[in-house]
């Protein structure tokens, strides 16, 4: 019998799942896939490691829900890799809060908590939960496991974790959080792969996908993150507007009487590439786009990059390297070169023909701030640190 952890990121329509097996003092991936169209025709999409896709609908009477995606994640599983069993699954958590710095094994009392901290994550906490009671229901004698995406920012010193306001509110946990901590953790540690004489260096990170943020950090630790005490701030992202002056907000309910719940739905899902450009959320959809609002969009989400690397670059003193990360960084060659343009005065000169083929290192030899592309795996992440904190791998 082969002992199996189980990664899970479940969203509000989808759930991504990667599958490794434990043996030794390492971990082995099996598969990854996901689940699309939770809440409606759901499909079900996978691949066994270095095997052919695999995609299909999900048959089912009425809308699936996470528990039935869980099943079909299973039902696969058990088709694909038979003799094992699930010892752990680690569970990507959104909102760690001010308590929770590190992954914790999950009991009642600590779900208890982590729904109590939904409100400041409503696109991903209650959802990510959701996955939680899922596979608490399959797998009642498996370890569950939380990463938080929160955790990795805790390391930031007082003046870049709070706000202008009076103590007793930091001190009450409205502070700047972070996110996407999984993802730079992951690229702090390749680091000592990719690039070793970086590794203790100043580096900023950019995880830019549909969610999109930055990371500043020393020596592997975050100094300083774009996003704040909710992943609303910092860049504009998919659906999200980022940074935005607060007295926008009073305006809209005071002035234009929209009530806290719509201009939530308004910053949260009709803002950001989606509300500017009127068109999409998708970068590939603009960037194909003739529409003077598409190139808007992309313009605007370009000048906020430039702006935050001036400002992190800053807070650390100086920079030794930018990582591109996620799926715009790792893909849209583009919006690279068009963050790059004129960084002759950070030391960084792009090579445009490396950026065309995507390839790791994309500024020129004599730069001496260097661009790297690496692409991220928190699922990796994930599951380490479930086998840690299960027991599951040698000390």
């Amino acid at each position: 019998m082969t002992d199996v952890i189980l990664t899970l990121n479940a969203g509000s329509s989808s759930i991504k799942f990667a599958a490794y097996r434990v043996g030794g003092r390492e971990l082995a991936p099996l598969a990854t896939g996901m689940v699309d169209g939770i809440g409606g025709a759901a499909t079900f999409s996978a691949a066994a490691t270095g095997g052919k896709p695999d995609k299909r609908p999900i048959a089912a009477a009425g809308p699936v829900d996470h528990k039935a995606a869980l099943g079909a994640v299973m039902d696969w599983l058990y088709q694909s890799e038979q003799g094992f069993r699930i010892v752990a699954v680690g569970h990507r958590v959104v909102h760690g809060g001010p308590d929770f710095d590190q992954p914790i094994l999950i009991d009642q009392a600590r779900l208890a908590q982590l729904r109590g901290l939904a409100p400041l994550a409503p696109l991903h906490q209650p959802h990510n939960l959701a996955g939680v009671d899922a596979a608490l229901h399959a797998f009642p004698h498996a370890a569950q496991v939380a990463c938080f995406d929160t955790a990795f920012h805790r390391t930031h010193q007082f003046v870049y974790d709070t706000y202008g306001l009076p103590r007793r509110f930091y001190d009450e946990g409205i502070r700047r959080y972070g996110f996407h901590g999984l993802s730079y953790e992951f690229i702090a540690r390749q680091l000592h792969t990719a690039a070793p004489d970086l590794a203790g260096g100043r580096v900023i990170a950019l995880h830019l996908g549909n969610g999109a943020s930055m990371c500043a950090m020393r020596a592997g630790r975050s100094v300083a993150t774009t996003m704040g005490f909710t992943a609303l701030d910092g860049l504009p992202m998919g659906t999200r507007c980022g940074q935005i002056d607060p007295g926008v907000l009073l305006y809209l309910m005071q002035g234009k009487g929209m009530s806290a719940e719509a201009v939530s739905s308004l910053l949260y899902q009709n803002c950001g590439l989606k509300g500017m450009s009127g068109l999409s959320n998708d970068m590939r959809a603009l960037e194909a786009s003739a529409e003077p609002a598409a190139r808007e969009a992309i313009d605007y989400f370009v000048a906020r990059i430039r702006q935050e690397i001036g400002s992190l670059a800053a807070t650390l003193d100086g920079l030794d390297a930018i990582v591109f990360t996620g799926g715009i960084g790792e893909n849209a060659r583009n919006i690279r070169a068009a963050v790059l343009r004129g960084m002759q005065w950070l030391g960084l000169n792009l090579d445009a023909q490396a950026n065309e083929r995507n390839a790791p290192v994309i500024s020129t030899p004599e730069s001496t701030t260097r661009a790297l592309v690496i692409p991220t795996d928190e699922e990796r992440m994930i599951a380490e640190h479930t086998a840690r904190i299960a027991g599951l791998l040698p000390a």
